[in-house]
């Protein structure tokens, strides 16, 4: 991994002070975001798409929205993504067998506490991760047939987010932020862009 590349000097006003309301929110320092204080055009469009994602909606909770968030997280190998993800998730008792599944050491199918609609979207979010893209009929079928299509772009909205945070994060060198280094399950350094 590269080394990260350090926030300027100088922070713009109006940019210093989004970061200050974000990182107090957050209680931690973020220098991946203070990195896209060199460019503020992205810096604000970032932020903006940020602050519109779903976070809670009726027909996709805020547990399977988290589910997968952290699911593409671990497809995308993102250790900031990972560690930034899994924080909401492990305050509200996420479990380590929940976690394995999300990470692909244990079958989605082996873990009794996903539900069924928990399971189809987030094989639909490795469809969404894998390269070439490929959405199987059956599982198109069955995805329809759980969520509205509104849901379904819900869905595939939060995994693009993710996707592009953890492309944009990995390539500038950015390190975790230590949301969870408390959780050794999460296995962060296995996820770390190799040297």
């Amino acid at each position: 991994m590269m080394n990260p590349i350090e926030p300027p000097a100088r922070i713009p006003f109006i940019l210093r002070l989004v970061l200050f309301l974000v990182e107090r929110r957050l209680g931690r320092k973020l220098i991946a975001t203070r990195i896209l204080s060199w460019y503020p055009k992205l810096f604000i469009g970032a932020g903006i798409m940020e602050g519109l994602v779903a976070h809670d909606e009726p027909e996709v909770p805020r547990r399977l929205l988290g589910l997968i968030r952290l699911h593409t997280s671990f497809l995308v190998s993102c250790p900031f993504c990972i560690d930034m993800n899994a924080r909401e998730l492990l305050e509200k008792g996420i479990t380590e067998q929940e976690i394995k599944g999300l990470q692909g050491v244990v079958a989605l199918e082996d873990v009794p506490s996903f539900t069924e609609r928990e399971r189809v979207a987030l094989r639909y979010v490795r469809c969404m991760c894998s390269t070439p893209l490929s959405f199987p009929g059956p599982l198109m079928r069955t995805l329809q047939s759980l969520f509205s299509p509104r849901a379904i772009v819900i869905i595939a909205g939060t995994c693009a987010q993710v996707n592009f945070w953890a492309r944009l994060i990995q390539s500038l060198g950015a390190p975790p932020a230590g949301f969870s280094s408390r959780w050794p399950v999460l296995n962060l350094d296995a996820f770390a862009p190799h040297k």
